[in-house]
């Protein structure tokens, strides 16, 4: 009994202590810390390995026997803020706020080439830290239950950018040339992206013990965020880098699906009605994509197309720009329907803060044509698989805004916006009442 006792004071004691400590935080949010603790375990392992993936049937997307129409968001940076401890809560709190308005999928970038916080450092030499990072997000995306579509590259220089590949090349004496179109024809260069290709596909999340080709949070690979090839207005280039790396991963991968990442303009194999829609200084210059062409691709499940019409139209009017955004978007749509027999998902769209006279409800005008022209699609069972809004952000990130970035509690009508769609698109998939009960808090 006295034995009993003692070991009774030491609990109580331990216990003490403990509250002692915690009531002298203040208040303390203990939900940062709570997903960590299935990743030390089997749990979050099982729990991935159990969810289904992603398929394509014809024209459409599948998730567990239903239709699935994507209401999503772009945030580029989950890795490059997952590597650093202090920024890393944002990682979390992103998805929260995600999957408080519904959103479903998230497109963010896989790659990082020969910059801060790289991923790959050299050709085939990669930072570890860096790679726990995306296990991270993947990790965290699957416990929040969002699907992942991970872009590969970036035609842009942000993040090393195809221009980081060429560099290296040149620097190792390989290279053929110094333009940057050098990326999708010189061997080197292709044979450094396989590599890059290689190690990410068979990556085993050091969280969840499972590879990503066999993870199903994992919904789609992108081969490069908006590729160009200005070199080539022909489009065999691109042509012939997309058909190799398509099949390249689908020879590691047969599980996930696949997109290339273009900005949907059309090139020299469509119809004159088609090149009419071309935007800008995109009519006469495709910069070597061809939307039709390059979505046949037998190894591409789905096509992307972005619309940014402040950008691509510059001082147009509102209307002009709503008209459009609705020609752009129906336009592919109707590819995916008539032309394609694949999904068309609209990976990108935005408008900026920063052009002059902007305001709020422009947005949310412009929003509304995406959305409903993708809820319309949706409703008859068509090509219309989705739209990823670019891009929305965690507070206290301005250095990661770039004039379309959303903080959405501090944009109530956008969140309002959001939500709507989200359960538009859940009703199409469960009907009403199922919507109500998959996302009780959102559509109730």
């Amino acid at each position: 009994m006295a034995g009993n006792g003692l070991i009774l004071y030491h609990i109580l004691g331990l216990a003490s202590c403990i509250a002692l400590v915690y009531f002298s935080l203040g208040e303390v949010d203990l939900r940062l810390s709570l997903p960590a603790l299935p990743f030390s375990g089997g749990g979050a392992s099982s729990r991935a390995a159990s969810l289904p993936f992603v398929e394509r049937r014809g024209a459409r997307l599948f998730l567990d026997g239903r239709p699935f129409y994507i209401n999503g968001w772009n945030s580029y940076w989950l890795m490059d803020l997952a590597v650093e401890p202090d920024t890393r809560p944002r990682v979390p709190s992103m998805f929260r706020t995600a999957v408080s308005m519904g959103l479903t999928v998230c497109r963010t970038w896989a790659f990082n080439d020969g910059s801060y916080n790289a991923l790959q450092l050299s050709p085939g030499h990669f930072d570890e830290r860096v790679f726990k990072a995306l296990d991270r997000v993947v990790a965290e995306a699957s416990q929040h239950g969002v699907r992942l579509i991970l872009s590969l590259a970036n035609n842009l220089d942000a993040y090393g950018g195809k221009r980081q590949y060429v560099r290296w090349a040149w620097e190792e004496g390989v290279g053929i040339t110094a333009s940057n179109d050098s990326f999708f024809f010189d061997p080197a260069i292709r044979d450094y992206f396989k590599v890059y290709l290689k190690t990410l596909v068979t990556r085993k999340n050091h969280l969840t013990g499972l590879e990503y080709r066999d993870d199903p949070t994992i919904l789609a690979w992108e081969l490069m965020n908006e590729p160009r090839c200005t070199s080539d207005p022909s489009g065999d280039t691109l042509q012939r880098w997309m058909e190799e790396m398509a099949a390249y991963v689908k020879s590691i991968d047969k599980k996930h699906l696949l997109t290339v990442g273009t900005e949907g303009f059309y090139g020299p194999t469509s119809s004159q009605d088609k090149l009419n829609i071309n935007p800008g200084e995109w009519f006469p210059n495709n910069y070597g994509a061809d939307f039709i062409r390059n979505s046949k691709i037998p190894d591409i499940d789905f096509a992307s197309v972005h619309v940014y019409p402040d950008n691509w139209l510059q001082h147009a009017s509102l209307d002009e720009k709503l008209k459009f955004m609705t020609q752009w978007i129906t336009s592919h749509v109707e590819d995916g329907d008539k032309e394609l027999d694949k999904p068309v998902l609209v990976t990108e769209f935005g408008l900026s803060h920063q052009v002059e006279g902007f305001d709020d409800a422009h947005r949310d005008v412009l929003y509304r044509a995406v959305y409903d022209i993708v809820y319309d699609s949706a409703r008859r069972g068509g090509a219309g698989g989705g739209a990823l809004v670019w891009q929305l952000a965690a507070e206290g990130m301005e250095q990661y805004h770039d004039g379309f970035s959303i903080v959405p509690v501090e944009r109530p009508s956008m969140m309002r916006l959001i939500k709507e769609q989200s359960c538009r698109l859940a009703a199409v998939r469960y009907g009403e009442e199922g919507a109500r009960k998959v996302l009780k808090t959102v559509c109730s």
